[in-house]
Formats: structure tokens, sequence, C-alpha cells
């Protein structure tokens, strides 16, 4: 539980709020009424957070970086997300992500690059409904042959880059196994199909590969190595989300309270009714045993050990706990929760997509048993 975290991590997390009171709140006061945060505010949280230390939290020590482990990055994402401030997303400085391992051209080409804040890459693992076959890759020579299709490539609009999931085969026919690879989003076959933006506000893309043409050296890692390499990454994201989901229901429980407690038309606060009593109870409920496995998890995570299982069942209970509880949240608001511009509304908007991020929560359900059942992984 976040009650028996070590004391230094607790000394972090009280730093974490105090950078939150001392240095966000002030920055995104003088941004009320407008819809994006400048860029100049961006670097201004950039800055700042480079100077507190918490930049460097995602970043490998030879780029200069003071690397967290699970547990740390669990409950500082937490504590961001439990502040409900849009400026928190410029505090962590850029990660390697899948490219952590990346070595020559790769490493001098995208890695550091990216470490630098000079590149961006996205992610392209998911099919669209309508594709006829997964996306694959023939070896031919020094090259690898890239066709097929890739949706929901969040930041593919803007990024250089993406990382993408193919099934490889060789030359004659015969089956390589999966790769990761780099595709540069300018290169000759490469064409973004569609762009769209999702109601929680993430703009994505839709992209197609048709002969895409990329030198071998851009494999991540080795060939067969690719679906464990997405996986991995997916792994550590869906840890970011549970975070994330903890994080709306602890800032929702706070205004919920104070809701609760004003004064009301009616003569007598909302919080003296019984039937409201019962629906803020279960929202407590399901929150502290959402906490309860999301640090849990993250405690297991710095074992280092396999726990794929363990992730899905923390990222699926921690999404559709922030869903009920957000959602009741607007209940016991009223009308005024679903306005536009209320802090529940903008809330309820994007505690939606958690539930579909990095794996529809029925599917990562059919995953969870898979691995019991054939694999005899997870624990209870």
């Amino acid at each position: 539980m976040p009650d028996n975290l070590p004391e230094s991590l607790v000394a972090i997390r009280n730093d974490a709020n105090h950078f939150i009171n001392e240095v966000l709140r002030p920055l995104e006061r003088d941004l009320e009424g407008s819809e994006g945060v400048p860029q100049a505010v961006q670097e201004q949280v950039r800055q700042a957070s480079r100077e507190a230390g918490f930049f460097y939290k995602t970043q490998p020590a030879e780029y200069g970086g003071n690397p967290a482990g699970p547990l740390e990055l669990t409950m500082l994402r937490e504590t961001w997300a439990a502040a409900n401030c849009r400026l928190t997303q410029f505090v962590f400085g850029p990660g390697p992500g899948i490219l952590h391992a990346a070595e020559g051209d790769m490493k001098k080409n995208y890695l550091d690059p990216v470490m630098r804040g000079d590149k961006r890459g996205a992610f392209g693992f998911t099919e669209p409904d309508t594709a006829t076959r997964p996306s694959w890759a023939k070896i031919e020579g020094e090259s690898l042959l890239v066709n097929g299709q890739k949706s929901y490539v969040t930041g593919g609009a803007t990024a250089d880059f993406v990382s993408v999931l193919v099934n490889v085969e060789h030359e004659d026919g015969s089956k390589a196994g999966t790769a990761m690879v780099i595709v540069d989003r300018e290169a000759e076959g490469v064409k973004v199909e569609r762009e769209f933006s999702s109601m929680e506000g993430g703009g994505h893309v839709s992209m197609s590969f048709e002969d895409v043409r990329i030198p071998l050296t851009n494999i991540i890692g080795e060939l067969g190595e690719g679906m464990p390499r997405a996986l991995g990454n997916i792994g550590n994201v869906r840890m970011m989300v549970s975070a994330q989901a903890v994080g709306m229901c602890i800032w929702t429980l706070e205004f919920i309270e104070k809701h609760l407690l004003a004064p009301h038309r009616t003569g007598t606060p909302l919080g003296e009714r019984e039937g409201v009593r019962l629906r803020f109870a279960d929202m407590r409920i399901d929150t502290y045993v959402a906490r309860s496995a999301l640090y849990r998890t993250a405690r297991l995570a710095e074992t280092g050990d396999n726990i794929v299982n363990e992730t899905i069942a923390t990222k699926v209970f921690c999404t559709e706990t922030a869903g009920q509880v957000i959602d009741m949240g607007v209940q016991l608001v009223g009308g005024q929760g679903l306005v536009r511009g209320h802090p529940l509304e903008k809330l309820y908007r994007e505690v939606r997509s958690l539930r579909l991020v990095e794996g529809a929560s029925d599917l990562l359900r059919i995953n969870l048993v898979k691995g019991r059942l054939e694999l005899e992984k997870g624990r209870i």
C-alpha cells in the first residue's frame, strides 16, 4: 500500500506535491480560459522540472538521467494525475521507450535525437478492422520491404518516425518471426490515410505502408523479438495508465467530498442524505481496492519478475474503477458535471479512453486467462 512507502519515496512525493502547488498551479491559473498550452509555458515547466529533478526520472543515466524504479514512477504518476493539472504532462523528460536497447546507427539516428528532444517517435501496433492481413515485411538482401496498415497511431501526424510491429518473411516466403522496425514517416511509400481525434482530446492517425524499403539495421533487437518487445513496452504503459486512473479517482473523491459538505439549496448539505452517503462510500471502497492493487503490482515490478498477467489485472480493474467513480461523481454533482468546462466533464471524457488504450478490457481478460490456463502465469 502507499502507506508503507520507504521514507525516501515519501519525501519525493512531498516534493512532488510542493512542485504542483508552488510551480504548476500558478502557471495554470495564468492559462485560465485558454485551450492549449503555449510552447513558452511548456518549456517553463520543463526547466522548473529539471531544476527540481523530476525531468530526469524517465531518462537513462547515460543521458544525464536519474531513472526511477517502477514503484517511484507509479507513485509520481498517481500524484500528477491526482492534481488534475494539464501542465503535469510536461514534467517528465522524454524516455527511450521501445528504443531503450538501441545501438549503433539506430542509437545515433533515433534514440539520441529522441533523448535530446530533436525527434519524436510514435508506436504503430493496432491493425485497422479493414486490414486484409497483419502488417508484414519481406527480407530483400540488406533491406526489408514493409507493407500493411496501422491505426490509432497516437501522435503519428507530427512524429518523425514510427516503431511498427510487423510479421517478417524470408525471401523464399518462409516465416522469420515478428519484429519491431523503425519507419521514417516521410519515407517513400508511407501514407497518412486519416487524421482524427478521440473524445479525450488525443490526436491519432491511420497509416499505410506500401513497399516501404528500410535497412535491416532498422530492426529493433533481433528478428523474432517483435511481439515480446512490443508487449514489454505496452506493459510499462499499462502501469502508467493504471496510476493515472487511480490518480483520477483520488481527485474525484476530494472534489465530491467538498461538494457534499458545501451548503445546498435545500438547506442541508447533500452529505447528510443516507443515499448519497452510500454512493460516496462505494466510490471510496472501490478506490481503496484499486489503489491497493496498483501498489502491489508496482512492488512486483520492482523484483523484475514476469508480471504480464498482474499488469493486465491492474490495468483492467483500475481503469474500470475510475470509470465508475467518475461516473458517480457526475451523478452526485448533477447536470453541472456535464457542462463543457467543468472539471468532471473533462475527466468523464478522458477516463473512457483508458479502457481501450493499450488493450481493450475484454481482450485483456482473454489474454489473462490464456496466460493462466496455457502458460500457468499469474498470481492472486
